[in-house]
């Protein structure tokens, strides 16, 4: 199914969108021990909300390095350096990187040359980072404030279950 590329609903307040995201998400998961299922379906919940992306996916720490986990969109890099590109850089600092344009992101890893910007969200187990939520988009500065604030709020609701 391909995913029409627009800005409907990104403007404006996102606040009610992202809490009903969450509240979907903290309903698919309750009850369910297995991590790989709950990391698939929130990839596919949030490939089905938000417009304008085209890869939604997860990468979990294994052996000192980010591994390709459940995800939505187009084959992707299998194996991600820690401190290398978007997603090595956010686990590496532990924190959330939106990049508006990626072309512009020093040691960015183009695994979807139609991908322009990027946001990744660290997600932690015991305390410690676990992973990370990346998500791509073909529009440049397609992530604003709201986003980032309603995905940390998703992967928080998502860390009680993994």
């Amino acid at each position: 199914m391909e995913k029409t590329v627009h800005m409907e609903n990104h403007t404006g307040n996102n606040q009610d969108k992202y809490n009903e995201i969450c509240a979907m998400l903290a309903s698919i998961t309750e009850g369910v021990p297995y991590t790989m299922t709950n990391l698939a379906n929130a990839s596919a919940l949030l490939n089905e909300s938000l417009e304008g992306i085209n890869w939604v996916g997860f990468y979990i720490i294994k052996d000192g390095k980010l591994v390709l986990g459940p995800f939505q969109g187009k084959v992707a890099c299998t194996i991600i350096p820690m401190g290398k590109g978007v997603c090595g850089t956010a686990a590496q600092s532990d924190s959330t990187l939106v990049v508006p344009d990626v072309h512009k992101f020093a040691g960015h890893i183009a695994c979807d040359s139609a991908s322009n910007s990027e946001i990744v969200v660290p997600m932690h187990r015991d305390g410690a980072v676990f992973g990370v939520l990346d998500i791509d988009s073909p529009l440049f500065d397609r992530f604003s404030k709201e986003d980032e604030e309603g995905l940390e709020q998703f992967v928080k609701t998502l860390e009680v279950v993994i």
